[in-house]
This record gives C-alpha cells, structure tokens and sequence, in this order.
C-alpha cells in the first residue's frame, strides 16, 4: 500500500500535529518509531488518527519520541496531497477540583453499552483496580473490566477495542508497572483518541507515581484533573466516579 510519511522527529508530549489534506479523504495516522516500522513492514501496529474526512486534521502526541504521520487512501484509487505544522500544546497546573464541577465531564452520550472502561497493569489489580470495578459496580454503574468481561477463547483486542468504543468514561490507573505494558499503552492510545475527539472522558487514577513520572511519560496525561490513591482511598475514588457517571443523563 502507498502512502505518504511526515517525519515529525522527536516531539515532546503534549504537542500537537495539524495536518492538511488536499484532495480526497484519506487515513491519517500519528505512530511512534516502533509503530511506523510495524505499519511500514506490513504488521499489526498501534497509531492514533483514522479516516479523515475534513481537514485540517489534528493530533496530540501523548508522550515523549520520535514520531510520524502516514497518509494513505487506504488501496483505493483517488489523490490527496497533505502538510503538517506542529503547534504547541498547553500544561496546566494539576489541581484538587471536583470532578463535578468540571464542564468537560457534562456530556449526553446515546446508546451506550458501559458506562466506565478501566484500563490498568495487572500487577495493580489486588491493590487498586478489583477493588475500584467492584465499588463501582456496587455504585450501580456498567463497568468494562477485563475480570468481567473477558471469558476463555475471547479475542483480547476484539473485545478490548468494542469496551473502549463503547464506554462513557476511561478510566486509567496509571503507575510505573502500566508504563511498561504493551497491551496499557494500546488501550491507552484508544483511550487519549476518543477523548480529543470529544466521544469520551478521561479519567485518570494515579497510584505510587509523581506528577514528574506522569509529565515524563505524557504531558497530556499529567494536564489531566486526576485523583491519586496516596491522598484518597479507593473507596473515596469510587464514590467520586459513581456521582459523576450518574449525574450524567442518558438518552434511551
């Protein structure tokens, strides 16, 4: 397949590319080093972007690398010539505010089929992330949660894209074991997407990380109103999410 590559070099996290498109709409998709190889050679591959059908189109770069843009017709015939310029993306201070008083939680999402997706390491599990989907259950909320959801001879990535795709909120615990994971890092990426794009809120949990660990892996991330389990208990989080989620009317 023919497509066109714009390599951004190395960005900091945060940033954001804007690309232009002339012509015909076309896949547009922002990958790290590693991911392009994948793409390049013909393998599986994360990315964020997808088909683009107006321009300009604009991407924020989660963490700090080398990245790339691709664009492509996806195999079918047309033409498109693009551009991309970098912009700068902005850090706020992270402060305590309510969760509920935040106007980019106040959102109507129709047919929906989760209410929170949780993303996490496994190593967190016991400590935070069991005990977290279990208090958000008992709150009465729809929970994607691999536990629950996920039974012997699953697709892992079926199912993990259609709880993304499907759920109101992501919520992400963030720690030092979540950074090394893979499969973190391609839920996380499915995650940032959906909620630049307006169809999701984030919202992160951090636990045994400093805000210089977060910043470090991903400036948006960090610029994320969060709650930390070393000033809340999980409990306390819970209840918090459970009043948010449900003071969110949804159309049946």
């Amino acid at each position: 397949m023919k497509f066109v590559k714009h390599d951004l070099g190395q960005r900091s996290g945060g940033e954001i590319v804007e690309v232009i498109l002339k012509g015909d709409s076309a896949n547009v998709r922002l990958m790290d080093s590693s991911n392009f190889q994948y793409f390049r050679s013909g393998r599986r591959h994360q990315y964020i972007g997808g088909h683009a059908k107006r321009s300009p189109v604009r991407l924020q770069i989660p963490r700090p690398g080398h990245w790339y843009v691709t664009v492509d017709l996806g195999g079918y015939k047309g033409k498109v010539n693009s551009s991309v310029r970098m912009l700068p993306g902005k850090l706020r201070p992270l402060v305590e505010t309510p969760l509920s008083t935040i106007p980019t939680l106040l959102r109507d999402e129709p047919n929906v089929t989760y209410d929170v997706f949780i993303s996490h390491a496994s190593e967190d599990k016991d400590e935070v992330v069991k005990p977290l989907a279990n208090a958000l259950l008992a709150g009465g909320l729809s929970v994607w949660y691999d536990d629950f959801e996920l039974k012997i001879g699953d697709s892992l990535r079926r199912n993990i894209d259609r709880g993304i795709t499907s759920s109101r909120f992501g919520v992400v615990v963030l720690s030092k074991a979540f950074f090394k994971k893979g499969w973190t890092n391609y839920e996380l990426d499915g995650l940032v997407t959906k909620a630049l794009s307006g169809d999701q809120v984030l919202l992160p949990v951090w636990h045994k990380i400093t805000k210089d660990e977060v910043v470090s892996y991903s400036a948006p991330l960090a610029d994320k109103v969060a709650r930390n389990t070393s000033t809340q208990t999980v409990e306390e989080i819970a209840d918090e999410i459970v009043e948010v989620v449900q003071g969110i009317p949804v159309e049946v």
